[in-house]
């Protein structure tokens, strides 16, 4: 049975290649529209509000790969810059000045990496998946925190401690996505196959 599943989804992989531009296109618009939709399905914590925008980020590395994945991030990030209410308050270019905005970039980032290391796998299983999740957790965190400091004790001085900003952006945060994480691993695990079929 096991051998069956690889064989099926070695396969996927391979048919895979062959998908046309209009397919990249399509899935690259679903995914943009599934984390414009993930930005606002959130659980208010204080600082940072919890969202579904990084599970859709993470998939969007893990089914499209690396270059596709980071195309439908960075094609969500140009719709909220250029004014489209798809942020989770609001859009605009000013909200490149908004603390939280570095977790934006992590995503993007983020799905590129995890897309990287699941196409450089050998075998996929899910604690592959795992860990091309992690990795892309830390990035997102690690680039919207330091993106967090910069902006408050630098450009909008509303200084923020080193213990409060892991406090707030990391410590009362992580919790839900670490739990994301392994969703999108098992969902990975069931749909990459079907999807590059």
């Amino acid at each position: 049975m096991k051998e069956n599943y690889l064989a099926q989804e070695l396969d996927g992989r391979q048919e895979g290649k062959k998908r046309t531009k209009a397919q990249e296109l399509v899935y690259c618009g679903i995914f943009t529209a599934l984390i414009a939709v993930g930005a606002f399905i959130k659980v208010p914590v204080p600082v940072v509000p919890f969202t579904l925008q990084f599970l859709f980020t993470m998939l969007a590395g893990l089914l499209l790969g690396s270059r596709m994945g980071a195309v439908s991030v960075a094609v969500y990030m140009f719709l909220g810059l250029v004014g489209l209410p798809v942020f989770t308050e609001g859009g605009g270019f000013w909200y490149v000045l908004k603390p939280s905005f570095g977790y934006i970039i992590g995503f993007c980032i983020g799905a590129y990496v995890t897309g990287r290391i699941v196409e450089r796998a050998k075998k996929l299983t899910v604690a592959k998946y795992l860990a091309a999740n992690f990795t892309g957790l830390a990035i997102v965190y690690g680039m919207g925190m330091v993106y967090y400091y910069i902006i408050c004790n630098f450009v909008i001085h509303t200084p923020i401690g080193v213990w409060p900003l892991f406090l707030y952006c990391f410590l009362l945060a992580a919790p839900g996505d670490v739990c994301l994480c392994i969703l999108a691993a098992f969902l990975a695990r069931r749909l990459r196959p079907v999807l590059w079929k």
